[in-house]
């Protein structure tokens, strides 16, 4: 890796209940200062097969704000869960009518997700919401996973599809921060199972966007499009995921391709009979879920946390462009981090 040390490759970190972040500052007296104006930024790295790297130092990342390099001011590690301050998820899920024909293949998978991201009586919290020609908010926050896959156990399908009020829901309702908290800041993820397909929303793509980079949301998604089959706006969950830091999983698309289905092989008996397969189509579908659910849960936990304080104070409201590089020569890495941010309200100090 052009350093001299050994650089660790997780498959994935394991989730742990959530602690504090950034301790506040103590004066002198009794008075304690919690600095605001700082910017928090989540950080995953990834080698060139997927995997997470997970043994990275401060040093290691240099940070430029509009193009200019900011001072890292603090640095959580990967692995320092009880570290970082706790995870607000969203849940976002596909009720509309086409989202019947192939619910019942993801929503165990799901169920897991929700599980690895909210543990039970963690300090991280999630809800739910439902999206067809409106939008349902199926479950308030909660650090109870039992309350959010028992209620994904029971959803009805049926409408068309407002993806994009969804998101911006999620964003403005449920994921706003005032007073914003600075280091303390929650790390805030939104994560849409579906297909990117939207006729019902009042709000834009890229109203959306402007509401996550504001309230400092990561978007991920587990694409619902595969089997073969291509959907044009599957390009929409590209976009919100990278202009907020995300990315987006196929875990159908290329599932069919080296097995046989379940009845598949015609042979000579008459009667068009097909002989029967071996159940490995089955296998590989869950296989395949069950490594999209690992990545997505593995993005959010292997997470570094970066905070600094901008040039500028965040009185300034235009988009800020955020860059990140590793000093890591010659290794073949992705880093992700989200592509810039709005700044937030910071109420006046007395």
């Amino acid at each position: 890796m052009g350093r001299g040390r050994r650089i660790c490759v997780l498959a994935l970190v394991a989730l742990l209940p959530a602690g504090l972040a950034q301790s506040p500052e103590t004066t002198d007296g009794d008075t304690i200062r919690v600095e605001v104006n700082v910017v928090n930024l989540p950080v995953t790295v990834t080698d060139s097969q997927g995997l997470f790297i997970a043994d990275l130092n401060k040093d290691d990342f240099t940070v430029w704000e509009d193009g200019e390099e900011v001072e890292i001011r603090y640095f959580t590690r990967s692995v320092e869960e009880e570290k970082k301050p706790p995870l607000y998820a969203g849940f976002i899920i596909d009720l509309s009518n086409t989202a019947r024909l192939y619910y019942k293949t993801y929503q165990t998978s799901i169920g897991d997700l929700a599980w690895m991201l909210v543990p039970e009586g963690g300090r991280n919290q999630g809800f739910l919401f439902g999206y067809h020609t409106e939008v349902d908010e199926l479950v308030d926050f909660t650090n109870d996973p039992v309350t959010l896959t028992e209620r994904m156990e029971s959803l009805k399908h049926g409408g068309g599809s407002a993806m994009f009020d969804a998101i911006y829901r999620a964003c403005t309702e449920k994921l706003v921060s005032i007073p914003y908290q600075g280091a303390s800041e929650p790390r805030k993820v939104v994560v849409v199972i579906g297909d990117g397909h939207d006729n019902a929303s009042k709000r834009s793509i890229d109203e959306v966007i402007f509401a996550a980079q504001l309230h400092q949301v990561t978007i991920y998604a587990v694409s619902t499009v595969g089997w073969g089959y291509h959907h044009a706006e599957e390009a929409n969950l590209v976009r919100l995921a990278g202009e907020t830091g995300g990315r987006v999983v196929r875990p159908m698309q290329d599932v069919h391709k080296d097995v046989s289905g379940y009845l598949s092989k015609p042979q000579d008996a008459g009667n068009y009979q097909y002989e029967v397969g071996t159940g490995g189509y089955a296998a590989a579908q869950l296989q395949a879920l069950y490594k999209a659910i690992l990545d997505v849960a593995g993005n959010v936990s292997s997470q570094y946390i970066l905070g600094y304080v901008p040039a500028r104070p965040f009185s300034d409201r235009r988009f800020r462009l955020i860059e990140v590089e590793l000093g890591l020569a010659g290794a073949a890495v992705e880093v992700y981090h989200r592509r810039g941010y709005f700044p937030p309200t910071v109420e006046a100090e007395p």
